[in-house]
């Protein structure tokens, strides 16, 4: 073969999008990024929305977790949402998480697009240089997300109680304590929470803490094995428990519960 008729071959070997699977190798692209799309939309508005949609029911029993913790100071005007002041945190979070970074390098910017199938980078440089060095914020919004586990999980425990009546149990109260859960299984398969945990110890045998060290980096390393799962319940459940407690506390729909109490 000579120089000439090799030079429309390897044009067609740089040629986006070409590949030799004959799987349908678009389709995840096109389905985690509609559903990353969808749920980006849906929160988006949901916070923006504020006090113009209810996001807590009745004596205060059950709260979005797009709101927990409520923080309404008074010198912000009342249009300013009070889920603008904290989901900065878990969504900087979710954006530079290891998984989602491939979810949408694949769907968005389609660099790749797909194991094997050619890109329009014709280089790469990795996560060293601007804008993709903002990635490596990851660990410093995983510090701050953290704290978010356990105001969620207080916000759960305190729905089985309703002042002046004690404690009892709702639909709600369910959906927000699997919430906590789905998020805590999230957060804590997070590679970067995970190494911190154990992920530089060469002995633990010779590490301080070294029996609660190993014990919480064998059931961090069960969430991180899982990761994708944890990461997609969790981000599906947390838009349906916003959404469920806004119909509630519009409203539209009626919480089932063991209170007399309205909620």
């Amino acid at each position: 073969m000579t120089q000439a008729t090799a030079q429309p071959s390897n044009a067609l070997e740089r040629r986006y999008g070409l590949t030799q699977r004959n799987d349908r190798w678009w389709v995840e692209p096109l389905v985690t990024g509609s559903g990353l799309f969808l749920y980006i939309l849906y929160s988006g508005v949901s916070a923006m929305a504020g006090h113009a949609w209810a996001f807590e029911t009745a004596h205060g029993l059950y709260l979005s977790p797009f709101f927990e913790p409520l923080i309404t100071p008074g010198f912000l005007p009342e249009w300013v949402s009070p889920a603008l002041l904290i989901l900065w945190a878990p969504l900087g979070f979710r954006a530079t998480c290891y998984y989602y970074r491939r979810t949408y390098y694949r769907a968005y910017f389609m660099s790749p697009p797909a194991c094997a199938v050619s890109e329009p980078a014709g280089s790469y440089n990795g996560e060293s240089r601007f804008p993709l060095i903002i990635q490596n914020s990851h660990r410093y919004f995983m510090y701050v997300a953290v704290v978010f586990i356990p105001l969620l999980a207080y916000g759960a425990v305190k729905s089985y109680h309703l002042p002046g009546e004690g404690f009892g149990i709702g639909v709600g109260s369910v959906i927000l304590t699997l919430n906590a859960f789905f998020l805590t299984m999230y957060t804590i398969g997070c590679h970067s929470l995970r190494h911190i945990v154990a992920g530089g110890i060469n002995q633990f045998s010779k590490t301080p803490l070294r029996r609660l060290r190993r014990k919480a980096w064998e059931v961090f390393t069960i969430a991180n094995e899982h990761h994708k799962m944890w990461a997609w319940i969790s981000l599906v459940f947390v838009g349906v428990t916003d959404l469920y407690i806004h119909l509630v506390a519009s409203g539209v729909i009626t919480d089932l519960n063991t209170f007399s109490n309205p909620i």
